[in-house]
């Protein structure tokens, strides 16, 4: 099956759509950092480096040069920020023009269907005018069968509480046999894990001391009982989708030496480790004495809690870490901690600064996340009247196994459209 990639940032959504069976036939991305990264890791796959305005525009050979013709998807999230500002509400407003090109892409090549990721405040922004309005944009762009879902990764065995809505559709004359939201829903539910992975199952192997930026430290020791998502993290056990190979195949390849990158983060003054010091796991500022803070901006400091998934990651990382206090060390989280708490794998490497790492990091689609919505679209793609038994966890387990019985009430439930 074949798709494009927009907006693909580092890779992490192209991470996941490959794991579900996707090839990428090119990838959109303009930042040249994260350009830097998707190339050390997407080597063999055509990457568009530049304004996504000038992709496929009147008189370019793109369609040609990327082998455009019969697609089965495009995905991607474009930055939708202006929405909420917007007076008119206007959703081909210019100031919406990242959509804009996203829809532009759709009705030039279109797809069989497409992946649309946002956060999920564009579903109340304007009392639910822009959540209407693409619905209703998509159906003249001829999907009409389009929908969305708003989706917490943590649900999907990714150790973060990160919230996110998908907004898909199939063109119309795929003639899809079922609700398309109903299908989703049921073929979802299947995909849950039974417990969350906190944040020490995610790094908890990880090495206390880090290194500058720009080195490399030994690989951690395997440590005994380790999880599932630690085995698909690690470089040296397969674990959930990931094989060893498949994870060799990125930054760090099947002939290099097995060493830990990007285990490295930001300095920190004695005063702000002493600060951090005070803060217990999970806790805030507004729990620090008042002689250590002064009560302004309680989300400023913040610590992990082992034993919780992660809040979300964000790229604003780069700029301040405060809110990433490490769940048991007086220091920041590390690129790689981020990376993980992500679910990115260890193959997976970083290029640029750490400023620019960590901006990628916390931009990108956390790839096991990624992976749960490519499937959502193999598994539309595929329906039809006479045979829906579509892939399932069963062939495609996430990180913490899910148990039996709901495996097969998932069947059931995808079977029983049938």
């Amino acid at each position: 099956m074949k798709a494009v990639s927009l907006f693909a940032g580092c890779g992490g959504f192209c991470e996941g759509a490959e794991l579900a069976g996707f090839e990428i036939t090119v990838a959109v991305e303009w930042d040249k950092y994260a350009c830097m990264t998707y190339r050390e890791n997407f080597p063999k796959t055509p990457l568009f480096e530049g304004d996504i305005h000038d992709f496929l525009k009147p008189g370019s050979d793109h369609e040609t040069k990327y082998k455009l013709k019969d697609l089965d998807l495009v995905f991607g999230g474009p930055p939708c920020q202006g929405f909420s500002q917007i007076g008119p509400r206007d959703l081909l407003d210019d100031r919406n023009v990242l959509y804009r090109e996203f829809a532009r892409v759709i009705r030039k090549i279109k797809p069989r269907m497409f992946l649309m990721e946002n956060v999920p405040n564009l579903l109340l922004m304007q009392k639910g005018h822009f959540r209407d309005a693409i619905m209703a944009h998509f159906s003249e762009l001829g999907y009409s069968n389009t929908t969305y879902l708003k989706v917490s990764a943590a649900d999907f065995g990714v150790p973060q509480t990160r919230e996110r809505v998908f907004f898909f559709g199939t063109r119309d004359d795929i003639k899809f046999p079922f609700e398309l939201q109903a299908f989703a829903e049921a073929f979802l539910k299947g995909l849950k894990v039974k417990q969350p992975v906190t944040v020490w199952q995610a790094i908890g192997d990880l090495p206390a001391n880090v290194v500058h930026s720009g080195e490399t430290a030994a690989y951690p020791t395997l440590p005994k009982g380790a999880t599932q998502f630690l085995k698909a993290m690690r470089l040296d056990t397969a674990g959930g989708p990931y094989t060893k190979a498949a994870k060799r195949r990125r930054g760090v390849g099947k002939k290099d030496e097995l060493i830990l990158h990007n285990h490295h983060t930001k300095e920190m003054q004695a005063k702000r480790a002493k600060l951090i010091s005070y803060l217990k796991p999970g806790a805030k500022a507004d729990s620090l004495p008042k002689h250590i803070w002064n009560g302004a901006r309680p989300e400023k400091w913040r610590r992990l809690h082992p034993d919780l998934p992660s809040y979300t990651i964000l790229a604003q990382m780069h700029r301040d870490l405060s809110e990433w206090v490490h769940p048991k060390l007086e220091r920041w989280i590390s690129v790689r901690e981020a990376a993980r708490l992500q679910s990115f794998h260890d193959g997976f490497v970083f290029k640029g600064s750490e400023w620019q790492q960590l901006k990628q990091v916390g931009n990108a689609v956390p790839p096991l996340l990624g992976f749960v919505a490519a499937k959502l679209a193999v598994a539309a793609l595929r329906a039809k009247h006479e045979d829906v038994k579509l892939a399932s966890p069963v062939q495609h387990r996430l990180p913490t196994a899910m148990p039996s019985n709901n495996r097969r009430r998932a069947g059931a439930q995808i079977t029983a459209w049938a």
